[in-house]
């Protein structure tokens, strides 16, 4: 049986292998509540995760049925793509860790249930995106303005004004409909609580409420960096495993970059120009419906279609990321 160009046997060996890493990054490197992940600690996690990642890459290069050489280059292109734009994500989630006050040994818990529901909800985006695409190719096109968008976003965005992540409507939502404490109940989700009455009943707690909005908040940055990956490859398979490999390794590289955030001030200026490279990307190889779009207003554009080479993309995505850290850490360190 073929799903999206594999057959099911690999998209089942894929998410066992996820689902095995997942049980071992939970079983080895949580423990639960013990004590604070420290940076060492943390470094040595995300080196194992970009390792394990580098072994899959190393898989597709080998094995892959057609193409296998353009497919590992594709697969790093879309993982370095992700891994960057996830970036973003952390400091986000530091952002959320300290509103709602949750102390670090706790925060592991919160990002293995964020992570898996991440994979859960990246998994239906991207085949959802990817049998929209095969229908209805012009869709590419949309995403390479969005993209744009979302790029040129990044040089306005200003970090200091943040909403109220308590005020997200789908936390205000949950909230209608089941009792929320203000207090932590150390690593638990939900615990029985006495109203006013007497009566016991279940609570969620802060830790459950920052959860949640960790997954809205994914959802977002989904609608940014799965058409980003898009932009590099069109194959199912390499977006869905290049994207989850990448969020696999999201919890310890937190850890690691937690300690160390504000240094990494003008990241989001890199992330930017990397958005808005791969939405032009995406827009100049769409030029026969760019094309027909100006002859349908009157305008003979004549854009010539021009393709990306993948390693090209590969190595300007790099150079941006390491050249965006570099300055972030050098003018740091001088003011």
């Amino acid at each position: 049986m073929i799903i999206m160009g594999m057959p099911l046997w690999a998209w089942i060996v894929f998410y066992v292998l996820v689902f095995v890493m997942l049980v071992i990054d939970l079983k080895m490197f949580a423990r639960k509540g013990e004590h604070e992940v420290n940076v060492g600690e943390a470094l040595k996690m995300t080196g194992v995760w970009i390792g394990v990642s580098l072994l899959f890459c190393a898989g597709i290069y080998f094995f892959y049925p057609v193409d296998a050489h353009e497919k590992a280059t594709e697969f790093l292109a879309g993982y370095l793509i992700e891994k960057s734009l996830s970036m973003d994500n952390l400091f986000v989630f530091l952002m959320l860790f300290s509103f709602f006050g949750i102390e670090r040994k706790y925060q592991h818990e919160v990002l293995f249930w964020g992570i898996f529901g991440a994979l859960v909800l990246r998994s239906v985006f991207i085949f959802a995106g990817a049998a929209m695409v095969e229908r209805f190719e012009w869709v590419l096109g949309l995403f390479g303005l969005f993209l744009l968008y979302t790029g040129a976003k990044m040089f306005a965005h200003d970090d200091e004004q943040q909403g109220d992540p308590g005020n997200n409507f789908i936390v205000r939502l949950f909230k209608r409909f089941f009792p929320v404490t203000d207090k932590m109940h150390e690593d638990h989700f939900f615990v029985k609580e006495a109203n006013k009455k007497g009566t016991l009943r279940w609570v969620a707690t802060p830790l459950f409420i920052t959860l949640l909005v960790i997954e809205t908040t994914d959802v977002a940055f989904a609608v940014d960096s799965i058409p980003a990956v898009f932009s590099v490859s069109r194959d199912p398979f390499i977006v869905l495993t290049s994207n989850i490999f990448a969020i696999l390794g999201l919890r310890a590289l937190y850890f690691a970059l937690a300690a160390v955030a504000k240094y990494f001030t003008y990241l989001k200026y890199g992330l930017g120009i990397i958005l808005i490279f791969v939405g032009i990307k995406m827009l100049l190889a769409m030029n026969e419906y760019i094309n027909a779009l100006g002859s349908y207003v009157g305008l003979q554009l004549n854009m010539p279609h021009i393709e990306v080479p993948t390693l090209w993309s590969l190595a300007f995505i790099f150079g941006v990321l390491v050249l965006s850290m570099g300055l972030s850490v050098l003018i740091s360190k001088k003011s």
